[in-house]
C-alpha cells in the first residue's frame, strides 16, 4: 500500500505532529476525562476525514500524529477538535465549569504543530513511548 492518499484530483501525504494542553496546563486528562477526550478526538477526526496515526493523552497534554487532507487547514482542524471536544467534556463534567479558573474553556488557546517528514517513524515512537520515558525519569529522581 502506498503512503499517499487520493482525493478526486490530488495525491497527498500530509502528516502532522500536534501537541496541545488543557487550560493552565492542569493535570486533568486522567481517567474518564482522558478516555472521553480520546473518543471525541477520534470521532471528530473521522468526521473530517483525518486519519489518526498515533495518539497519546497524558495528564497535562495531548500528542497527536495525524494525516490531514490538504483541503483542510490545520487551524480549522484543531478548532473543530478542541472546540467540539471541550463543549462535550464540559457538558458531561459540569463541576469543571463551576470552578473559577475554567469558565467556558477547557483547552488552552495555543498548540504546537510540526510536519512529519522523513523522521515519521522516530516521531511515532516518541509519541507512543513518551509517557514511559517520563515515568522512568520521575522514578530515577525519587531515589
Amino acid at each position: 500500500m502506498s503512503r499517499f492518499r487520493k482525493l478526486s484530483q490530488t495525491i497527498w501525504h500530509c502528516q502532522y505532529h500536534i501537541t496541545w494542553t488543557p487550560k493552565y496546563r492542569y493535570r486533568i486528562l486522567e481517567g474518564q476525562i482522558a478516555s472521553e477526550a480520546e473518543n471525541y478526538i477520534r470521532a471528530f477526526s473521522d468526521q473530517q476525514k483525518c486519519e489518526i496515526v498515533e495518539m497519546n493523552i497524558q495528564g497535562d497534554h495531548v500528542h497527536l500524529v495525524v494525516m490531514v487532507p490538504p483541503k483542510l487547514a490545520i487551524s480549522d482542524y484543531l478548532g473543530i477538535i478542541k472546540g467540539r471536544s471541550a463543549i462535550r467534556i464540559l457538558k458531561n463534567h459540569k463541576g469543571l465549569k463551576q470552578k473559577p479558573y475554567w469558565g467556558n474553556h477547557f483547552w488552552s488557546k495555543g498548540y504546537c504543530v510540526d510536519t512529519v517528514g522523513l523522521d515519521a517513524e522516530m516521531i511515532r515512537k516518541y509519541v507512543k513511548y513518551q509517557e514511559k520515558q517520563e515515568r522512568r525519569a520521575e522514578q530515577l529522581n525519587l531515589y
